[in-house]
């Protein structure tokens, strides 16, 4: 059962490894305007879909058309739930560094760091699986878990 459409998988890992980056960058840093701009990457996958996100357009346009076609699809809708809680992460940390409540700043795009590079490097959409597990012990219309 689908929830959303299907993408090829290398995209987000794509935007994993361009999202690591500007973490990284914003971590060593402390330039809260890019964690800013990532925020509103985040914001655009999860709320307004994967399809007009910046790093989708990039993938789309300037490595897809490099690669063979994709050999499998996967579902959008755990992709975009990633997403927002890399928004979530991203604006607290937005907030943090913003309001000079550096800690706040450096945990939150910390943690957004680590979820980014779990998929960049191995893989592992940890927002994925979080949504998935959500999922499974979600009650449907029976009220019996998914």
């Amino acid at each position: 059962m689908s929830a959303g459409p299907a993408v090829d998988p290398r995209g987000p890992r794509f935007a994993a490894v361009l999202t690591t980056i500007v973490l990284a960058v914003v971590l060593i840093t402390g330039w809260w305007p890019l964690l800013a701009a990532q925020t509103v990457v985040f914001a655009i996958g999860a709320f307004i879909g994967l399809k007009p996100a910046p790093y989708s357009l990039i993938y789309r346009y300037l490595v897809a058309p490099r690669l063979g076609p994709a050999e499998e699809r996967e579902d959008a809708a755990p992709l975009r739930f990633a997403q927002a809680v890399g928004f979530v992460f991203a604006l607290a940390g937005t907030i943090g560094y913003a309001a000079g409540i550096t800690p706040l700043g450096i945990i939150a795009t910390a943690f957004a760091l680590f979820a980014a590079f779990l998929n960049a490097a191995f893989n592992f959409c940890l927002g994925c699986e979080m949504y998935l597990l959500i999922r499974r012990f979600t009650p449907n219309a029976s009220g019996q878990p998914s």
